[in-house]
């Protein structure tokens, strides 16, 4: 069973979550911004085998050289015309991440590079910036934001995910473990006014 620990708790930076996924297949889910993730990753485990964006906003992404220079790893995500990005993530893809497979799913609206990643066998979510904890969603009024764009993206989790979801692990703030649907169809609802 995979270990899924928040690197980002605690730091004192302008930084998104960076999920640290142990297991057959050792991934970070983004890589943070301005706190030293390198040795936050070490104190857990030996080394990386990839790195998997959800999108490429600098506070996702601006440990990037640091990660990628320290432990060698290939970067994925949807769009390798993004800086950083090797290899792409095609929308309904399967990844593996720990010991679980996830199915990606391209969520457009936040960013035109938003991906989110679920595993049904695992009952996770990776919902990056798409939908935060108790109804929050992301926002649209930077570059490539989109809320129509964004409402429909929320739908297509919301069909795509089991309703007894366990877990859904945010770009931002507290994990959700209690009730990760509900939080979901309350974003799509505040999305949609």
């Amino acid at each position: 069973m995979s270990q899924i620990r928040n690197l980002a708790t605690g730091a004192q930076a302008f930084t998104s979550n960076v999920f640290l996924v142990v297991g057959d297949r050792t991934v970070l889910v983004d890589v943070g911004n301005e706190f030293d993730v390198v040795s936050a990753v070490e104190d857990h485990t030996d080394g990386l085998d990839a790195v998997v964006l959800t999108h490429t906003h600098y506070d996702h992404v601006g440990n990037l050289g640091d990660v990628t220079a320290a432990f060698d790893v290939d970067v994925w995500g949807y769009d390798t015309d993004q800086d950083g990005v090797d290899h792409a993530i095609a929308d309904g893809e399967t990844v593996t991440l720990g010991d679980d497979s996830y199915r990606a799913m391209h969520t457009p609206g936040h960013k035109n590079d938003h991906l989110c990643l679920y595993s049904e066998d695992a009952s996770v979510l990776f919902a990056g910036d798409l939908v935060f904890a108790n109804g929050s969603f992301g926002r649209t009024d930077l570059e490539e934001g989109d809320r129509d764009l964004l409402v429909e993206s929320i739908d297509r989790v919301l069909d795509a995910v089991d309703e007894g979801l366990g877990v859904m692990h945010t770009g931002h703030g507290p994990s959700v473990t209690d009730r990760a649907y509900e939080n979901i169809e309350l974003a799509v609802q505040a999305a949609r006014f």
